[in-house]
């Protein structure tokens, strides 16, 4: 049956896609009536749509450039290849006219009411790369033709009331870093997932084991003559579950006395000995030996960097892929079962501009947390020439990191449920990838929010420079507390110094926020620019640059702007600067990378990555 389905999905394509009209001396396809393609399908998603909020009030149908809308990014080309609509109150359904956005890379309509099926003509999406339908109340089964989207890399459809089998297309995607179909009503076997990170939970009539009874609950039975005859049949089942069930409760309890008992009688330091590997949703946990093989038994040849939370080591795991490991300063914190759930937590963080948790170790004595390694260190090397041999960050590139930290904030902050405040925002914990896209890091290691708008905590945490004036003074942190620490990290960027800097000659030992105001209150903002960019940069995204810095770092709270405003500014400040190919593309959030070097590692000579900065102020998490 499912085959039947996909060939009339190819029949309907192709029946789609008949020529289109073009303007002479442009490259705007244009439907018989005049219409730019991608005007009517997103005027065809708004008429779907419940907008209570007025986010769409900005679409209109007699507009021929889309790419000024609300929600809606484009590509140098002019073609549509994102829309980012998460959050937004929408209701309604989502209109099969999507399938016209031929270009769209990204698609998030996460956290909204939306209801009614998924439609099949997403699979028509050939160059989509992330889709997350995620927290919606849509039903009906997935579409097989979601499994056409060979570029997609991130597929979420958690916490909707989907229902049906899992489609052996979409399992096949070898492409996918992660698939979450958790909390739906999906139902049958569950197929060979080929995503390298993928989660199912929450799905009580789905398989998960060859001896488990599956219930097809997609198939009604529709034989009223044979009623009497399935009763029967299922008060038989029914008696040889529970009999199974009971069973097995018994032999359980049984066997947890005998652990219980056998455990008393050993000795337990042969626990750093055992390969106690078991997955929490979609991480890896390792062993301690595996970690300590790997980092050559934490060899002081391999610190990459070290600050409040522990040291970070750089490890070759045994399938030669790199990775860096944080080795906590304080394990016995937090006890077994919340260490298990805050990581579990954060290891649904899941953004491309966020540093994906890979797996973690857990001991009576030891934490552990396992990242892909990023290669280009930190945006602190690069500020402060602790990588030599590599080359520099121009202007543009500069603006492109900012842009990456934003988006990076901004989902923790208000598309996380629930939230994530990350209280140390600077310039060592921005890594960059192999193509110089930011990666927000150690935002795993930070309070998790619940949904009040604030919490307190017991012990400051942060940088001297980066901490907020409340914070520092109350202990109360927020959204806002990261706003701040943003500010100053763009005000480094663009001056390539540390917030609190007592040895260079024009900051003195005052902090750099002071120097900034004095300089733009002067109108001498060409003072500011770091001397490595040699005078190439712009001077007017300098003004609005130094300008956004000092917004995001004034004393009051409630006088700084949200992330989401910071985004909207540097997305208008960046422009052409953030190449599509870079900002909706990018990279893999981890990557495969060989390594062969010595066990003892004598030939690694790799600068710091994490930079200590000047003061640390490090507490309890």
């Amino acid at each position: 049956m499912e085959d039947v389905k996909v060939v009339a999905w190819l029949v309907s394509f192709f029946m789609w896609n008949w020529v289109p009209m073009v303007v002479e001396g442009t490259d705007t396809l244009l439907s018989p009536k005049g219409v730019n393609y991608e005007v009517a399908a997103l005027i065809s998603m708004k008429s779907k749509m419940n907008d209570d909020l007025h986010v769409m009030d900005g679409w209109d149908i007699n507009s021929v450039d889309p790419c000024t809308w609300n929600m809606v990014g484009c590509s140098a080309e002019g073609n549509v290849i994102s829309l980012e609509m998460a959050s937004s109150g929408l209701s309604g359904t989502i209109s099969s006219g999507i399938g016209n956005l031929s270009h769209l890379q990204t698609l998030l309509l996460q956290n909204n009411q939306l209801s009614g099926p998924i439609p099949a003509e997403i699979g028509k999406l050939l160059e989509l790369q992330t889709l997350d339908l995620s927290g919606n109340q849509l039903i009906g089964e997935i579409p097989s033709s979601l499994g056409f989207l060979t570029q997609l890399s991130y597929l979420r459809l958690n916490k909707n009331k989907l229902s049906g089998h899992i489609p052996q297309l979409v399992a096949n995607l070898t492409g996918l870093s992660f698939l979450d179909l958790s909390f739906n009503n999906l139902s049958g076997p569950t197929p060979k997932i080929l995503a390298k990170g993928y989660s199912i939970s929450g799905n009580n009539f789905l398989c998960t084991s060859s001896t488990q009874i599956c219930m097809d609950v997609s198939k009604p039975v529709n034989d009223t003559g044979s009623s009497q005859k399935v009763n029967i049949h299922h008060q038989r089942v029914l008696s040889v579950v529970i009999g199974f069930s009971c069973t097995f409760v018994i032999s359980v309890i049984l066997l947890v006395y005998w652990l219980h008992w056998y455990r008393s009688r050993i000795l337990y330091t042969s626990y750093v000995e055992q390969d106690c590997e078991f997955d929490i949703g979609h991480l890896k946990r390792f062993s301690f030996r595996e970690l300590q093989v790997a980092t050559g038994n934490f060899s002081p040849k391999n610190i990459l960097g070290q600050g409040g939370f522990g040291v970070v080591y750089k490890g070759c795991l045994a399938n030669k892929m790199l990775v860096a490991v944080k080795r906590l300063k304080d394990p016995n914190y937090t006890g077994e079962v919340q260490f298990q759930t805050e990581v579990e937590m954060i290891g649904l963080a899941v953004h491309r501009n966020l540093l994906r948790l890979y797996g973690f170790c857990m001991t009576p004595d030891e934490r552990l947390l396992v990242y892909p390694y990023m290669p280009n260190g930190s945006v602190a090397d690069r500020l402060r020439e602790t990588c030599r041999e590599k080359p520099s960050l121009d202007w543009n590139r500069r603006m492109r990191v900012a842009h990456g930290a934003a988006r990076g904030l901004l989902y923790l902050h208000e598309q996380c449920n629930p939230k994530i405040i990350h209280r140390d925002v600077k310039a060592a914990n921005i890594l960059l990838d192999e193509s110089f896209e930011a990666v927000v890091g150690d935002f795993g290691l930070a309070k998790l929010l619940d949904q009040r708008d604030s919490h307190v905590t017991t012990a400051v945490r942060g940088t001297v420079g980066h901490i907020a004036p409340e914070y520092l003074s109350t202990g109360q942190s927020s959204e806002k507390t990261d706003v701040f620490g943003f500010g100053i990290l763009l005000l480094e960027l663009i001056t390539g110094q540390k917030a609190l800097d007592a040895g260079n000659g024009q900051v003195q030992k005052g902090m750099i926020l002071d120097w900034v105001r004095t300089l733009f209150g002067e109108k001498r903002l060409e003072v500011l620019v770091d001397k490595d960019l040699k005078g190439c940069f712009d001077p007017v995204e300098l003004e609005k640059a130094v300008e956004l810095s000092l917004q995001c770092s004034q004393s009051l709270p409630s006088l700084r702007p949200k992330m989401s405003e910071v985004l909207k500014i540097l997305e208008g400040l960046v422009g052409q600067s953030v190449r599509p190919e870079e900002s909706q593309g990018g990279a893999n959030l981890y990557d495969e990378r060989t390594c062969s070097f010595s066990q003892n590692y004598s030939d690694v000579h790799e600068e710091p990555s994490f930079v200590i900065e000047a003061i640390e102020l490090s507490g309890p998490r």
